[in-house]
């Protein structure tokens, strides 16, 4: 209690133990969330869904080359039909056609998805998954989560995991 009381001072018009909050806020945000950027429901826009359609075709064209790199490779290790794509979503529903025009509507998901075929594997889910883009609807306001390339090669993230996979 008495460093709370100690902490109330106000330095810079905002109270310390306020600026310590966030930076410990921050600092744990990053360590989890270091590949994404939180999309406010006010920035959900027609820009951004011109940065959505770029990250989702650096994704397809990606995950063609990737698949050609790494399909013998799986083929020796017993995993046969490696496929590598962009799926894409709306509330867990894959329907046929649809592309990153519905992009900005409650619920959408892109992925890079990367599957195989072996006796080891689960049928009903995929090897491994990395998130490009979700729309989260919430209650009231919703809010997206969005691959960040301006930290993050794409290309090498799903190129580890492919290798990850080999293992």
């Amino acid at each position: 209690m008495k460093l709370l009381k100690i902490m109330r001072f106000k330095k810079g018009g905002k109270n310390l133990l306020d600026k310590l909050k966030g930076i410990i806020k921050n600092d744990e945000h990053n360590k989890i969330n270091d590949k994404y950027i939180l999309i406010p429901q006010k920035d959900i826009n027609k820009a951004l869904r011109r940065k959505i359609t770029e990250l989702e075709k650096i994704g397809d064209e990606s995950s063609e080359v990737l698949q050609r790199k790494y399909e013998k490779a799986f083929e020796l290790r017993g995993k046969r039909n490696l496929r590598v794509w962009v799926c894409r979503d709306i509330d867990g529903d894959e329907i046929k056609g649809l592309t990153s025009e519905k992009c900005l509507e409650k619920e959408y998901r892109s992925q890079i998805v990367i599957d195989y075929d072996s006796p080891n594997t689960d049928d009903d889910f995929y090897a491994e998954t990395i998130d490009l883009w979700y729309c989260f609807g919430g209650y009231s306001e919703g809010s997206g989560t969005l691959y960040d390339l301006s930290k993050n090669e794409l290309k090498t993230d799903i190129e580890e995991t492919l290798k990850t996979l080999l293992r």
